[in-house]
C-alpha cells in the first residue's frame, strides 16, 4: 500500500467518526424539541399521590431525584441520578427568570444541594417529599422552602415555555 492511499483511508476513517459523532448530537436535539414544558408539567403533575421511597425511581415510590429523573426520562430526556449531579448539569438561571420545567435544588441537609424539584409556575414547584410523596409547594413558603432555596438550573435537552 502507499503513502497516499494510506492517507486517503486514514481521512475516510477520521471522516466517518466525525459523521458518527455529528448524528449522535443531531438526534438528541430532534428528539428535544419534541419535549415541552407543558408535557413536562402534565407527566408530573399526574404522579401527584404517589409515595415517597428512598432510593425510589419507580412509580411505586420516589425519592426527590428519582422522581425528577423519571419525569425528564419519560419524555427522552436523561439526567444524572442525584440532586447534585443534577445541579452539575443544564444552565444557571436565575430566581426571577424561572420558567416551567426549570430544576430548582435546595439544601435541605446542611451539607449543599440535597433536594430537587421541578419548577411548574406561579411560584410553586412539584417534587417527592419524604412525608408526602409527590406533592406542590410554593418555592418561598416561609416556613421550609424559602430558606432552603439554592439556586435553579434548565436543561438544555428541554424546550421550555412552549405549548403546542
Amino acid at each position: 500500500m502507499n503513502l497516499k492511499s494510506m492517507s486517503q483511508k486514514v481521512m475516510a476513517i477520521l471522516a466517518l467518526s466525525v459523521l458518527l459523532v455529528i448524528s449522535t448530537f443531531a438526534g438528541n436535539t430532534e428528539a428535544a424539541s419534541s419535549v415541552n414544558s407543558s408535557e413536562l408539567v402534565a407527566t408530573a403533575k399526574d404522579l401527584i399521590g404517589t409515595k415517597y421511597r428512598g432510593g425510589g425511581t419507580t412509580k411505586a415510590g420516589f425519592d426527590c431525584s428519582g422522581f425528577v429523573s423519571y419525569v425528564y426520562n419519560d419524555l427522552g430526556v436523561s439526567l444524572p441520578r442525584t440532586s447534585s449531579g443534577m445541579y452539575a448539569s443544564g444552565s444557571k438561571i436565575d430566581k426571577s427568570d424561572l420558567s416551567s420545567g426549570d430544576l430548582v435544588f435546595f439544601n435541605t441537609s446542611g451539607r449543599g444541594v440535597s433536594h430537587v424539584g421541578i419548577y411548574i409556575g406561579d411560584g410553586k414547584f412539584i417534587h417527592s417529599s419524604t412525608s408526602k410523596g409527590v406533592k406542590i409547594d410554593k418555592l418561598s413558603d416561609p416556613y421550609y422552602w424559602g430558606d432552603r432555596y439554592v439556586g435553579a438550573k434548565r436543561i438544555a435537552d428541554v424546550t421550555v415555555a412552549v405549548n403546542k
